[in-house]
C-alpha cells in the first residue's frame, strides 16, 4: 500500500510541475488580449458589412483562444469558423489557397477528412506578429466566401496596428 501511495504522489509532483510550465505564455503564441482585440475589430467590421458571422481565434497550437457568436447567427457556422481558424493555422495559410489544390485531382484531395475534419474554402488565415510570425489563426463563418475571407483578413491585422 506504501508503494502505491508513493507512486501516486511522485506521478502528481511530476504533473504539478509540469502544468505550472504549461500555464506559462509561450512566445510566439497570440495572447488573450490580442486575441480578443481581433474577435472585437472582426465583429466591427462584419456590423459594418451588415452580416452576421461567428469569429474563432485560435493560438499558435490550434487551440481556441477566444469566440464571439453574433446574435442571429448561424450554429452550424459555429463549428465552421473555429475549423477554418484551425484549418489555416495547421496549414499555415488562408484557407481558400488550401481549397485550390484540395479539389478533385488537385495535391491534397480529400485532405478535409484528416485531423477531425477542415474547411478548404476561403474565411480562415494565420495572424501574424509585428515579427512575421505565425501566432494563431482566426475564422470567420455566416457571410458570403468573400465577406468572411475579407473580415478575417482585416481583423487579423489589427494587432499590428496597436
Amino acid at each position: 500500500m506504501k508503494l502505491v501511495y508513493f507512486n501516486f504522489f511522485a506521478t502528481a509532483m511530476l504533473l504539478s510541475s509540469f502544468i505550472g510550465y504549461a500555464q506559462e505564455q509561450l512566445p510566439g503564441d497570440i495572447t488573450a488580449d490580442q486575441a480578443q482585440l481581433i474577435v472585437n475589430e472582426a465583429n466591427r467590421l462584419s456590423k459594418k458589412e451588415g452580416v452576421v458571422v461567428n469569429i474563432a481565434v485560435v493560438d499558435a497550437g490550434a487551440n481556441l483562444k477566444s469566440f464571439l457568436r453574433m446574435d442571429n447567427s448561424y450554429l452550424g457556422s459555429i463549428d465552421v469558423a473555429i475549423k477554418k481558424a484551425k484549418t489555416a493555422r495547421y496549414f499555415n495559410a488562408p484557407t481558400g489557397e488550401i481549397g485550390k489544390i484540395a479539389q478533385p485531382g488537385g495535391a491534397i484531395y480529400h485532405i478535409e477528412h484528416s485531423n477531425d475534419g477542415l474547411i478548404t474554402f476561403p474565411g480562415g488565415v494565420p495572424i501574424y506578429n509585428s515579427a512575421g510570425y505565425i501566432i494563431g489563426a482566426i475564422g470567420i463563418s455566416g457571410g458570403t466566401i468573400e465577406q468572411d475571407h475579407d473580415i478575417a483578413t482585416a481583423a487579423s491585422k489589427i494587432i499590428l496596428k496597436k
